[in-house]
């Protein structure tokens, strides 16, 4: 995890998150396939950034989402119109999640905050991946754009609590809701000496 200050006593934190996509004036479109409808019912890039990193940043770390070795965590604090995935501070994992029918997912590759400088810096040489089921998701490119950020205390996320608003950028993937059953999502991100990857195995209960 790599973290660097921002404004007064905020920090950004480097993460590589498994689960989204906008449809804002920043994004570009990779040459992968992705599932039919994908390009549908869409969240707005500032708005699905914002908030995922809200999302992110409202558990404290036993329960927090981009900390869950196992998806323990999966269920925590989910919206009711998206289901957010996370990805890790650097590491490799192995999650598995039930998740809701008929609910659109979204997730980051690699992400991070901070000020104009860090994102364009950081966004340089990020890569990565996604692989729904043995086929590749095509992610959206988010160079910088404003949101706005709501965190508790004691989260591994900005360390602090409040609401501020800063710049987000990152690889993101959204997807139309999964067919009910037994689903693999694994993800990969990459910038310069950073890393991430999660294996997902997702449920998709119709129940």
């Amino acid at each position: 995890m790599k973290i660097r200050t921002v404004g007064a006593g905020l920090t950004a934190v480097m993460l590589a998150a498994l689960v989204g996509c906008g449809t804002g004036p920043a994004q570009e479109t990779g040459g992968a396939s992705e599932p039919q409808g994908a390009r549908e019912a869409r969240l707005s890039s500032e708005t699905l950034q914002s908030r995922w990193w809200t999302w992110a940043s409202m558990e404290p770390e036993p329960t927090n989402p981009v900390a869950d070795p196992n998806g323990s965590a999966c269920e925590r604090n989910q919206p009711q119109d998206v289901w957010f995935l996370a990805g890790t501070f650097g590491t490799h994992t192995e999650r598995t999640c039930t998740i809701p029918d008929g609910v659109p997912l979204a997730f980051p590759l690699l992400n991070r905050f901070g000020e104009p400088a860090d994102c364009a810096g950081f966004m340089r040489t990020a890569e990565g991946s996604a692989v729904l089921d043995g086929k590749k998701v095509a992610p959206d490119t988010y160079q910088g754009e404003p949101i706005e950020v709501r965190s508790t205390a004691g989260n591994p996320v900005t360390g602090t609590a409040g609401r501020f608003t800063t710049i987000g950028c990152g690889l993101w993937a959204q997807l139309p809701p999964l067919t009910p059953g037994q689903h693999t999502l694994k993800i990969r991100g990459r910038s310069g000496d950073f890393s991430t990857g999660v294996d997902y195995a997702l449920t998709v209960d119709a129940g």
